[in-house]
């Protein structure tokens, strides 16, 4: 019989890492697209690091970043009595700088792809800045936005390499799917193996044509308008 709490926790993971990042998101995509910073490059550099970065080396400088050792391991612990090293919450935290580019790359390409005769004539008619953020310019990037959300959720669902080294692999607390696949290997589970990956592939495959298939009908739209 399939134990689903893993799939569950993934699934957890997943949700609320999506909606940290998205509120945390939208105004830091919006200040890259818009800024004319010397250290714009600079930022744009951090933010895609965990691209590029092997899990492994990731995983490793936030499990010493998050622990008792560190200052922000011992801030929370002191502040809120929270561990962040194998804790769901410290899955949540490395997660969210595991899965930050997703969430940032494709807002950043909608706010800048956006025409800006849109904001200035939002901004002549009177609208503040926050409402011409989310009135003008947030309706007009939804296939962004769409895309931004999708592949942040499925990302964060996949993770691996940076789950299992600050999270470990507790049952019921931090063994998330990938892990729980992990697990099974290395007990030469292979049946339960086979099952636990099926299940993944069948989620990551949805996710994926969901977002191709909204953005291509997306551009249908666009087409017939113009």
């Amino acid at each position: 019989m399939i134990d689903f709490t893993p799939f569950i926790l993934s699934f957890k993971l997943a949700f609320f890492v999506t909606i940290i990042l998205l509120i945390i998101g939208i105004p830091f995509a919006w200040f890259l697209a818009s800024t004319k910073s010397k250290i714009k490059p600079l930022l744009e550099t951090i933010t895609a690091l965990p691209i590029v970065l092997p899990p492994s080396v990731l995983g490793f400088y936030l499990l010493v970043a998050l622990s008792l050792n560190s200052p922000i391991g011992r801030f929370f612990y002191e502040m809120f009595d929270v561990k962040l090293v194998f804790s769901f919450p410290g899955l949540i935290v490395a997660s969210c700088i595991y899965s930050f580019p997703f969430m940032i790359q494709p807002l950043q390409s909608g706010f800048e792809s956006l025409d800006k005769s849109l904001i200035e004539a939002s901004y002549v008619s009177g609208k503040s800045k926050i409402e011409t953020l989310f009135k003008v310019i947030i309706p007009n990037i939804k296939s962004n936005l769409l895309t931004a959300v999708i592949i942040t959720f499925a990302h964060t669902i996949g993770e691996f390499g940076v789950v299992l080294m600050v999270g470990g692999s507790i049952p019921g607390k931090t063994e998330v799917a990938s892990v729980a696949i992990y697990d099974f290997v290395e007990m030469m589970d292979y049946k339960s193996a086979h099952i636990y990956s099926a299940i993944m592939l069948v989620i990551s495959f949805l996710v994926l044509f969901v977002v191709y298939y909204i953005n291509e009908k997306n551009k249908r739209k666009f087409n017939d308008i113009y």
